[in-house]
């Protein structure tokens, strides 16, 4: 039974990494920089957004996001005050989005075009285990996490922060209440995955935003120079 299972899993995700691979070069051939966020739930993301998709749009960029949940538009909702295209998908029980979700979601957006994005970001599902095994075709991976979890969670979930491309780290007006060690996070981060950019950030001040946002112009630019 255990030997099914394990073949099971891997044609599932043999599959999903077909799709990526096909979703990759359709994002690659309409110049649009897809992100691909990932957190725990209550890491702050969806304020992390907000910002960014405002900032974006107050200097031109056409921005589009899908947003995944188990249930609920609240979040889609919320992001929609931006006045970007905001696309639900709900996985109804699921703890991940997958390339064919993805791909089937935008297929049936009506209005848009990839063609004319200069980034589309996808908000996973909060979860920190299963978003890590399913690429969506995304050229950055985001791993966040904020002061209020605690320094080891790289340590605690190394296959997320391993297969990411940049780490976010959230809430930071808030460390010194919660006695965050800046300097073990970092440590740990850099023990997981060696070299990765770190941004730490504050929805509510803004700190690190003028940063990330700089990070995000001169990788739009690269996606449209390849």
């Amino acid at each position: 039974m255990s030997t099914r299972i394990v073949e099971l899993r891997q044609g599932i995700l043999k599959k999903n990494d077909q799709l990526a691979r096909a979703l990759r070069e359709r994002f690659g051939a309409a110049g649009v920089l897809v992100l691909n966020l990932v957190s725990s739930p209550g890491t702050g993301k969806t304020s992390f957004l907000e910002i960014t998709l405002r900032e974006l749009r107050a200097q031109g960029a056409r921005t589009a996001v899908l947003v995944g949940d188990l249930e609920t538009d609240n979040d889609a909702r919320r992001l929609a005050r931006s006045g970007v295209p905001v696309k639900q998908v709900n996985t109804h029980g699921i703890c991940h989005l997958d390339a064919e979700m993805v791909g089937r979601n935008l297929d049936v957006w009506e209005g848009l075009a990839l063609a004319d994005l200069d980034y589309l970001f996808i908000e996973n599902v909060g979860n920190l285990v299963c978003p890590s095994s399913y690429d969506l075709g995304e050229r950055i991976r985001v791993a966040m996490l904020s002061v209020t979890e605690g320094e080891d969670k790289p340590l605690k979930y190394p296959t997320l922060f391993n297969s990411a491309d940049i780490a976010v780290i959230t809430k930071i007006d808030l460390a010194a209440a919660c006695e965050f060690n800046r300097e073990l996070a970092l440590g740990n981060l850099e023990a997981i995955r060696p070299g990765i950019r770190v941004f730490e950030t504050s929805a509510k001040t803004g700190a690190g935003m003028e940063e990330w946002l700089r990070f995000l112009t001169s990788q739009q630019a690269g996606t449209m120079q390849s």
